[in-house]
């Protein structure tokens, strides 16, 4: 995928990787699933970000935070991924676990001669979502090529 700004730039996996974090961060701040995050920026606005994500990875995440809530009028919602049964989840995954987690998944089910934003919307609202965000169960922290096999066959 080339840069929006620089025609000679390539997008490369690590600016997906910061992209998807940033989504995870956004979503989690809001209480929203990473799905509104991701349908409420849009394609536009997404090639935008994942244009400048290497620039934008040295900045506060806190103030990229406010940025894109401010600018895509992100609104607050009611799911807390963070909610979990203790027994079944000691440690909640982090944010950049579960940006590394997606952008994998991405880059692993890339459909032929998709860009990076297409395959974030594609994957972002599949329903293989809810049972990753689910940290009561072990989908996120499955080996990258057992996540795609599960998105590709339809689930778990």
């Amino acid at each position: 995928m080339t840069n929006k700004y620089f025609e000679d730039e390539e997008i490369v996996e690590n600016d997906l990787f910061y992209v998807c974090y940033m989504i995870e961060r956004v979503a989690r701040k809001l209480h929203q699933h990473n799905k509104y995050v991701v349908n409420a920026i849009g394609y536009d606005e997404l090639y935008h970000l994942i244009s400048v994500a290497n620039v934008l990875h040295s900045s506060n995440p806190e103030q990229v935070e406010e940025d894109w809530i401010n600018e895509y009028k992100l609104n607050e919602g009611d799911f807390d991924i963070t909610i979990v049964d203790k027994e079944l989840c000691d440690k909640i995954p982090s944010e950049l676990d579960m940006g590394k987690v997606y952008s994998r998944l991405i880059v692993d089910t890339a459909l032929p001669d998709e860009d990076y934003v297409s395959g974030i919307i594609r994957v972002y609202n599949n329903e293989i979502c809810e049972t990753i965000d689910n940290y009561n169960g072990s989908a996120y922290y499955e080996p990258s090529y057992v996540i795609a096999r599960a998105y590709n066959e339809g689930g778990f």
